[in-house]
């Protein structure tokens, strides 16, 4: 198993390196509540990989990858019996499309967080994805640079443990 460490300094921390990333504009949470923005405390296992194949190639990695489609999205309404559950779009509930106009998506990393079991109101789409070019903070989710989330991703990485300290 390797685990990336990131603390609050927002670096990202593997034997094979360490990287800038984005974190939630929330900061980092302990108590993560849906719609903080906060990026929660806690080992994230790395469940799976989805990217774009229509824009990138598919990353290495050791998880399973999978192409996203248009119809792909994930559900983010604490009310509803799919919250935090990847969904089929159209839906009747509050969520968010996978498949955006911005690359942000293009290489998803879908994290173990409030899915084993879920939690309503406990957080959802917790993500580790390719993050802007200033590297501006996320809804909650981890980003990297393109070039890095592909060598993140290629050095095995299995699990971010997130600490508060």
């Amino acid at each position: 198993m390797t685990t990336a460490i990131l603390r609050r300094d927002g670096v990202l921390r593997l034997e094979a390196g360490a990287w800038r990333c984005a974190l939630g504009k929330g900061g980092i949470r302990r108590d993560k509540r849906e719609g903080d923005g906060a990026t929660p405390v806690g080992l994230l296992p790395l469940r799976r990989v989805l990217y774009r194949a229509d824009r990138v190639a598919a990353p290495r990695c050791r998880t399973g990858v999978e192409p996203i489609a248009p119809s792909d999205g994930w559900c983010d309404d604490p009310g509803h019996a799919d919250y935090n559950r990847p969904v089929r779009l159209p839906h009747p509930a509050r969520h968010e499309a996978l498949w955006r106009e911005d690359p942000l998506y293009d290489i998803i990393g879908v994290l173990g967080w409030n899915d084993a079991p879920v939690e309503r109101g406990r957080g959802s789409a917790i993500f580790l994805h390719l993050a802007r070019a200033d590297l501006a903070p996320t809804e909650g989710c981890i980003a990297l640079p393109e070039r890095d989330l592909r060598a993140v991703l290629a050095a095995g990485l299995s699990a971010i443990e997130v600490m508060d300290e």
